[in-house]
């Protein structure tokens, strides 16, 4: 494993890759007659434990993900003298609604300390920090609870993590002395959120840098089969670099050639990419490509651009659950891979729309709270704050409807 600088005022060298708990394998199961998807513990705690044998010392987890049950998962696969080989981080919920009084901060920091069966955290971050939260962190006072949180050794070092604009992140970064930060960053967005400029910015005054999102939620990855048939142009920048790599490995090394990049997450939801990310990481470092293969990247995201994001959703799912029951992140996945593969594909993706319970009878009969399609939206618009990726989910699932439903074509809206 390659290790890295965590800034200047974090002291311990962190591994190239980090391990995000935020996509962990499930499994579904059936109780009280209703169907849902639960984490698989044995293979989850498998593969943590395998990247921490590997050389992975940082574990990323938080109050929000795999609903809610993350932290208690992570917890369970750092027993056994895990813990002690980990730098161990969680986030408080700021920016997801469970935080509106002080009274909050302290009932939330001690939960997810007895959830992660651990006395102190490594690092705290203030979660998805945006203009809106970040105007809640300062009428709460949020910073004098951190302060009092380290001083009673709960908290060892305190940053945030980010979704809005270069702007709102420099105001952000610029309000306290902070130790690290977490952003969203791959080839595809190096001038949205933070940015190039937001790494190079927060790097400059000595904070880590966290990646995450560094395959675009696995947008940035195309299985061998469809690459072959649905494409050909991905295919044919691959086919022709002298320098030969998955889609994921590409990704991966653009962000850790950056030298203001500390560590970078990746949500593993599976053992096969949890073997082969870190001997990705174990490839990695500093300015390392050359020009050659930085202009294979820039190929692969005009090509990307081209085939797949027509809604930027990352399947984070932070919107969710829907109070009608829409699953919102699944028909924006739809909608994105008809828009990669085409209007030859039409048949199988509508069939599948039309598959998803179009009213709230037929939701209750699936035994499913949240897989009903776009038509059940009612515009409540509260999802709007959720999202990270600040999407107009309302129009935007208007325009699935109107697409898979009434035959529109991608390309009427975008």
């Amino acid at each position: 494993m390659k290790y890295r600088k965590m800034g200047d005022k974090i002291k311990w060298e962190v591994s190239a890759l980090g391990f995000g708990a935020m996509r962990l394998p499930t499994l579904e199961v059936e109780k009280d007659g209703e169907k849902k998807n639960v984490i698989d513990e044995k293979q989850s705690i498998d593969m943590i434990r395998y990247a921490i044998d590997h050389g992975c010392n940082y574990v990323d987890t938080a109050w929000t993900y795999m609903d809610r049950k993350s932290e208690e998962l992570v917890g369970r696969a750092l027993q056994d003298g895990y813990r002690e080989k980990v730098h161990l981080v969680t986030k408080l919920p700021i920016g997801q609604g469970f935080v509106n009084k002080k009274e909050d901060f302290n009932k939330i920091l001690d939960t997810q300390l007895e959830r992660l069966q651990t006395n102190y955290l490594d690092i705290y971050l203030l979660h998805g920090l945006s203009r809106n939260s970040f105007e809640k962190v300062k009428d709460l006072k949020i910073m004098e609870k951190m302060e009092q949180a380290k001083a009673d050794g709960k908290i060892n070092y305190m940053g945030f993590s980010f979704h809005d604009s270069f702007n709102t992140f420099k105001r952000i970064i610029d309000f306290y002395d902070w130790d690290a930060c977490q952003v969203q960053f791959n080839y595809m967005d190096v001038n949205f959120q933070a940015g190039t400029e937001g790494i190079k910015y927060a790097a400059g005054k000595g904070i880590a840098v966290i990646i995450m999102e560094p395959l675009r939620g696995g947008k940035l990855f195309i299985d061998v089969k469809n690459l072959n048939e649905n494409s050909p142009e991905i295919k044919k920048i691959l086919d022709e670099s002298k320098v030969k790599r998955s889609l994921p490995n590409w990704a991966l090394q653009y962000v850790w050639n950056h030298k203001e990049v500390s560590v970078v997450l990746s949500g593993m939801s599976a053992m096969n990419q949890v073997v082969e990310n870190i001997e990705s990481a174990n490839n990695s470092g500093i300015n390392i490509l050359t020009n050659e293969e930085l202009q294979t990247i820039e190929d692969l995201k005009n090509a990307f651009a081209k085939h797949i994001f027509v809604v930027p959703c990352t399947t984070c799912r932070y919107c969710m659950p829907c109070p009608q029951g829409v699953n919102i992140p699944i028909l924006f996945n739809i909608l994105n891979q008809f828009n990669q593969y085409g209007e030859n594909t039409r048949a199988g993706f509508t069939n599948y729309y039309k598959s998803l319970p179009k009213t709230q009878e037929e939701l209750e009969k699936s035994g499913k709270k949240d897989i009903g399609s776009a038509n059940l939206c009612i515009q409540c618009g509260e999802c709007l704050e959720k999202c990270p990726q600040q999407i107009e989910i309302p129009d935007e699932l208007e325009k699935v409807r109107l697409i898979f439903e009434e035959g529109k074509k991608v390309t009427d809206f975008y």
